[in-house]
């Protein structure tokens, strides 16, 4: 792997950025080699400073280690964080699952990570400002037990003076460890069974209310949705909540992606937990990671 550099240009942070977004890994996916890849590696200043036996892993590693680094973090640095340090360092895909961009009321949260309990995770990093912050978590309330926020250090003290202390702050620290500030509350109690209900998709709902003894209701498509939310808003919160933990940790588990994610380097497991790539696929996602950076410049 290239030395860390700690400062990039423009182009070269928006290539990096790029570099993990997922265009990038599903034309692997459906190709199993990306043009855009090899073009976004020149442009990030990548292609001349791994070695001769660097691969496309090892250059995406590179990269990674250079967008961490830059002092501008962006979104995706802090979802590896999450999923590295939290979901796959204190958990497993075995015990635990985890969301992305999941509705919650009128807004979408970051990550969820669903154990014992569902703890919603939103991200503001340095390029984030704290404008919208207030609102997202008055509305994760209604759906998540658990609410925290993760920032780096320069938000510290803004987040800390604007938040509740039910409201869990965590630190990702320029040397990439995050660290707990305040721990969160969790309080199942304080959801909206109603807005949760909007969160779930319709067989997930209906799964949450046999979990609780109640059929689910027998009517035309046209007003299953209305019905099903009628009968969530009869409904005590802290049993929904339960019952919406246990249902989304099986309808959602992670469990059959555990193999294709140890076959990856540690900087994609992140985007291989959030990006939609069938099955089939995942040998061809692979080969690409597996394939020489020399031969990948090579790709069209």
């Amino acid at each position: 792997m290239e030395p860390v550099k700690l400062t990039s240009s423009v182009s070269e942070l928006s290539a990096l950025d790029r570099l993990f977004s997922s265009a990038v890994f599903q034309e692997m996916a459906k190709k199993g080699r990306s043009s855009l890849f090899s073009r976004l590696i020149c442009q990030a200043g990548l292609a001349d400073l791994c070695k001769k036996n660097a691969t496309v892993g090892s250059a995406f590693d590179s990269a990674f280690a250079r967008l961490k680094a830059t002092g501008s973090r962006n979104e995706y640095v802090y979802r590896a964080a999450i999923t590295q340090k939290i979901l796959l360092g204190k958990h497993s895909l075995h015990t635990a699952s985890m969301l992305n961009e999941v509705r919650a009321g009128e807004c979408k949260a970051d990550l969820v990570v669903l154990n014992g309990t569902a703890s919603v995770y939103e991200i503001k990093s340095e390029r984030d400002t704290l404008a919208r912050l207030l609102n997202q978590i008055a509305n994760y309330k209604r759906v998540f037990a658990t609410v925290n926020v993760i920032v780096g250090e320069d938000h510290v003290t803004n987040v800390q003076r604007a938040l509740d202390r039910e409201v869990g702050i965590l630190m990702l620290s320029r040397r990439y460890q995050i660290s707990t500030l305040r721990e969160a509350v969790d309080a199942p109690e304080r959801t909206c069974p109603t807005t949760i209900f909007e969160t779930l998709r319709s067989s997930e709902a209906m799964a949450v209310l046999r979990s609780l003894g109640i059929a689910p209701p027998d009517v035309p498509n046209t007003r299953r949705h209305a019905v099903l939310r009628s009968l969530f808003a009869e409904l005590d919160p802290i049993d929904v909540h339960r019952e919406m933990v246990k249902t989304l940790k099986h309808s959602r588990s992670l469990v059959p992606l555990k193999e294709f994610v140890s076959r990856l380097p540690v900087s994609l497991k992140a985007a291989a937990l959030s990006i939609p790539v069938r099955r089939g696929d995942h040998d061809r996602v692979v080969s690409a990671i597996e394939t020489p950076l020399e031969m990948a410049m090579k790709w069209v």
